[in-house]
């Protein structure tokens, strides 16, 4: 999985490419606590996201609950199969999904 992050005054983007898995799961969770201290928006691209994985959803599960409380997070660029897990899972009816 790679990361790729772009900070724009109290936004910041993260461009999220390959598979969220157990693996790289725990990699995107310190991403996240590392720099969405001051900022108000977290945007999550995942037009590169193949897969996603149990760790994956927890690690934006806890994302968005950080982020409730300081600001919003949306999701974009979700492929077919993501999508299908988050509407399996009820993800889809809790993240902002564009």
């Amino acid at each position: 999985m790679t990361i790729n992050k772009e900070r724009n005054n109290d936004t910041l983007t993260l461009a999220i490419e390959g598979r969220l898995d157990t693996v790289t799961a725990p990699e995107l969770e310190k991403v996240v606590n590392e720099e969405t201290a001051d900022i108000k928006e977290l945007v999550l691209d995942m037009n590169a996201l193949e897969y996603i994985s149990s760790a994956g959803l927890r690690v934006l599960l806890a994302a968005q609950k950080k982020m409730n409380k300081q600001g919003s997070m949306k999701l974009k660029g979700v492929c077919d199969a993501v999508m299908e897990v988050f509407e399996m899972t009820g993800f889809a009816d809790i993240l902002a999904i564009e």
